[in-house]
């Protein structure tokens, strides 16, 4: 038994379902479970981002040390992903409970390590429940992450993915349209479209962005009900992906487009090659082509120079742009990143504080969107039952991230993973309340 904890970004969960799918296939029986303590084989996939991300994955490779020194001298720990490529050496030298280390890069020398100490720890018989896609999908059935691309070319000041990552690879599209065709046959009704940078995509192998065909070809034959686009970048933005999306009823109706900030001198700083018109304008074109869109961004704060002028110019950006989901990140230095040498100087406090206030207007934002809400119909995709609501979601939201539908469970006995029209009742900051409509 192999237990397989993932931590980070969607971009993780996929490349972790690819390790679990090619382990499955040697006849081992898979886990994604934090909580799962009877494994013979604990694979963590690590973050390394950020600050905070960095630290719950040493936090998490530590509680299974320990889990280790109590008692399960024999279990092989594996320790893989995005803090591995960046402080391997230093992560073997202060955790030596730890068997084997593995960076981004090295996922098919792991998997042939791990597979090679089961074949000597006890015969097992080889299986494959589908040999056309190794890949076992651990979220719910009913949606899975499609990642078209791997690494990333941009240079954010602040942002070490590049240097974890490497440089942008785009996947063929005759491949994707292949894996996302099998992810449906395998009853998955949503396909979230992943990337370091979406909107990237086939500038390398096809000399062109090419997101937009690859949506079209995504909603033409891979069978999805919904096709939803996350982690676009502003600069030189495909509009034709925006015309495409409009044109086919199964591409979700939502962008998400991290902003980072408004201050023409903070994004000029942040090397993000656009500035505060063309950011407007931007927004201007998604308002205009997608009347109906819900656009998420992320935004950071306490990036070296933001004094209080810049922020109050961020807080007003986002009272007029009126985003239908928000989230704030206070600014992490990074290790060799451009910014490193412009030091930390925004207190840690000021940071929170400004966290607070944006995310204060956010949600009174969020509010006044919702209450807009009662009384209209929406498509509902169930994702589970708690307690006494079936928990959904329309298309203007994506899973564990965004706002949730609440239907009392003594409206019927709804399925998980299927569709239903949905009236909204009542409605608060992130959820929306429903009824089934008859």
């Amino acid at each position: 038994m192999i237990n397989i904890i993932t931590l980070g970004c969607s971009k993780n969960t996929v490349d972790s379902e690819f390790v679990a799918g090619k382990l499955e296939s040697c006849g081992q029986t898979i886990y994604f479970d934090r909580k799962q303590n009877d494994c013979d084989i604990v694979i963590i996939n690590t973050c390394g981002f950020i600050g905070d991300a960095k630290e719950e994955s040493i936090n998490v490779i530590l509680e299974q040390c320990e889990v280790k020194n109590r008692g399960r001298k024999e279990r092989l720990l594996v320790v893989c992903g995005c803090l591995v490529e960046r402080y391997k050496k230093e992560l073997k030298r202060e955790m030596p409970e730890v068997d084997l280390w593995y960076g981004v890069h090295e996922w098919d020398k792991m998997v042939t390590a791990i597979k090679r100490r089961v074949k000597n720890s006890v015969h097992r018989t080889q299986r494959n429940a589908d040999s056309s896609l190794c890949r076992k999908v651990s979220t719910p059935k009913h949606y899975a992450y499609l990642k078209i691309s791997e690494g990333c070319d941009r240079h954010c000041s602040y942002c070490a993915i590049p240097l974890i990552r490497g440089r942008h690879i785009s996947r063929p599209i005759e491949e994707l349209v292949a894996e996302a065709k099998t992810l449906v046959q395998n009853g998955v009704k949503e396909l979230i479209v992943i990337a370091q940078d979406t909107t990237y995509y086939g500038l390398d192998l096809y000399k062109r962005r090419a997101l937009g065909e690859l949506l079209e070809r995504l909603a033409n034959e891979s069978g999805a009900e919904w096709i939803r686009l996350h982690y676009t970048f502003p600069t030189s933005f495909p509009q034709d992906a925006i015309d495409i999306m409009r044109r086919h009823d199964n591409i979700c109706n939502y962008i998400d487009i991290p902003l980072q900030h408004i201050s023409t001198s903070i994004l000029n700083s942040m090397q993000r090659g656009i500035d505060k018109e063309g950011t407007l304008q931007l927004l201007q074109q998604f308002r205009k082509k997608l009347p109906d869109a819900c656009i998420r961004t992320t935004l950071i704060v306490g990036y070296p120079g933001e004094t209080e002028k810049e922020f109050q110019e961020l807080k007003e950006f986002v009272a007029q742009a009126r985003f239908d989901r928000m989230g704030v990140f206070a600014y992490s230095p990074e290790e060799h990143t451009p910014a490193e040498p412009l030091g930390d100087p925004v207190p840690d406090e000021v940071k929170q504080a400004r966290i607070d206030e944006l995310m204060a207007l956010q949600e009174s934002i969020s509010m006044e969107i919702n209450q807009a809400k009662i009384g209209k119909q929406f498509k509902v995709l169930i994702d589970r039952r708690e307690g006494d609501y079936f928990v959904g979601r329309t298309e203007y939201d994506s899973p564990e991230i965004d706002d949730e539908v609440l239907i009392p469970v003594a409206d019927g006995n709804l399925r998980i993973g299927q569709f239903y029209t949905a009236t909204i009742t009542d409605a608060v900051e992130h959820d929306l309340f429903a009824k089934i409509q008859s």
